[in-house]
């Protein structure tokens, strides 16, 4: 299993951006298909952003066009850049890991998970 542990979150105004990061740990992170959820208060955690293998990635509607998310395998790292931020991004991102060859945007298909890192869009 993989362990992971998001960073870069913050607080920022609507308009603003912010690259959030997650660090795994593993011989294994090339093959897994990563991730970005998130979670607002009193919301059902949503998928954001996923990214495979082979580097095939795939998007929700609400980030379509400001979210860009990569993957540095060297550095087993994921990254989300979120651009135009908007207060309804407000919440806490998790990155996760599944074992899937192909893209996922159900929780339930990704066995690990980071502590989340929260972020605050003030408008």
């Amino acid at each position: 299993q993989v362990q992971l542990v998001e960073s870069g979150g913050g607080l920022v105004q609507a308009g603003d951006s912010l690259r959030l990061s997650c660090a795994a740990s593993g011989r294994t992170f090339s093959t897994y298909t990563m991730a970005w959820f998130r979670q607002a208060p009193g919301k059902e955690r949503e998928f954001v952003a996923g990214i495979t293998w082979n580097t095939t990635t795939y998007y929700a509607d609400s980030g379509t066009g400001r979210f860009t998310i990569s993957r540095d395998n060297a550095k087993k790292t994921l990254y989300l850049q979120m651009n135009s931020l908007k207060p309804e991004d407000t919440a806490v991102y998790y990155c996760a890991a599944s074992t899937r060859r192909v893209g996922s945007r159900t929780s339930s298909d990704f066995g690990s998970w980071g502590p989340g890192t929260q972020v605050t869009v003030s408008s």
